[in-house]
């Protein structure tokens, strides 16, 4: 018999964290100590603030039960006919997340925004390979809202992640639910993970239909709710995405997922629909008969997938989504 190959790991802690926000220090509506109080109520323990251009570190919010993670947000914007404005404008969006803020801290305090060369991948590129020499992961934002395309994002090299959803897009004008660019990004070549974020700005409270929090998330999996146990299960993938489109219910959870004897297993919460989806257009699937709940699966892999990736769905069209896979990779101890 085969191990088990865990593609979450067990044994650990999945804290709740929302890895992409602004406040009053750019263009957001809350201090940082507010956003904190908001999360923190509604049971996030992380919280990247990611503020426009402006890296920080908020280590003073830090307590037994909350971390703040380091990090900030860069644009690099085309140049195009400005008479339709900013709307019309593609740009590439990107997340930087500190891994290790006491390292180069002069270089951070100095730290150099990329510069407005929206068709210079390779440039883009090299600036992505010397925020990683200081520590920093990659995120690309939001490619649907920043009107890209498979031209625009093909040639990216060097990120650790994408934003699959981006909460504060979808309720501006639903764009934020991108998972074809992910798909896409995986069959150009690059390996990288996917997260879910919120992207809040907070311009209407909590309580109001289009406050735009509170829509997207990651569960991380970690010894402890410490800085340097929360960055290295991002860097390793240990994390997977919950997405409510409507920002008040619980998204599904997942709670195993793991491959043994040939079979992927899937344990979740009570859901109605799972799917496998691969490289290529071939896709596992299980369905809940109408007005009942599924809560584990096993599928057959053929070993012809490329990679896999689960996404599951309730009643209300909330999701979790994991992480890709490469099926050449994930016999490596994780």
């Amino acid at each position: 018999m085969m191990p088990i190959m865990e593609l979450l790991p067990g044994n650990v802690t999945y804290y709740k964290a929302n890895l992409h926000c602004h406040t009053t220090l750019s263009d957001g509506k809350l201090t940082p100590a507010r956003m904190k109080e908001l999360y923190k109520g509604r049971g996030y323990q992380v919280v990247a603030f990611t503020d426009h251009r402006r890296y920080a570190n908020h280590a003073e919010l830090n307590d037994p039960d909350f971390l703040a993670i380091a990090a900030m947000e860069s644009d690099t914007n085309e140049f195009g006919d400005y008479r339709f404005s900013y709307d019309r404008i593609r740009t590439y969006h990107i997340n930087w997340y500190d891994t290790d803020p006491e390292s180069h801290k002069e270089e951070k305090a100095a730290l150099e925004l990329p510069k407005q060369r929206y068709h210079d991948v390779d440039y883009l590129n090299g600036y992505v390979g010397k925020m990683k020499e200081l520590g920093f992961l990659a995120c690309f934002n939001h490619p649907y809202w920043s009107l890209q395309n498979y031209e625009d994002y093909k040639g990216l090299r060097g990120f650790w992640a994408m934003e699959m959803y981006n909460h504060g897009c979808e309720v501006e004008g639903e764009y934020g639910y991108n998972p074809q660019a992910y798909d896409e990004m995986l069959r150009s070549g690059q390996r990288l993970f996917t997260v879910a974020t919120d992207d809040n700005h907070n311009v209407f409270p909590p309580e109001d239909a289009m406050c735009d929090s509170f829509g997207g998330a990651v569960m991380i999996g970690a010894g402890e709710l410490s800085y340097q146990a929360v960055m290295e299960a991002l860097k390793k993938g240990h994390f997977y995405s919950r997405i409510s489109p409507d920002g008040q219910g619980e998204a599904p959870r997942i709670e195993q997922l793991y491959i043994e004897d040939g079979h992927l297993v899937v344990r979740c919460s009570p859901a109605s629909r799972i799917w496998v989806k691969t490289m290529g257009r071939g896709c596992y699937k299980a369905a809940a008969a109408p007005g009942g709940t599924i809560g584990e699966v096993q599928f057959a892999l053929q070993g012809k997938e490329g990679y896999i990736r689960v996404s599951v769905r309730d009643d209300h069209g909330r999701l979790a989504e994991s992480n890709a896979y490469f099926l050449d990779e994930i016999s490596r101890p994780l």
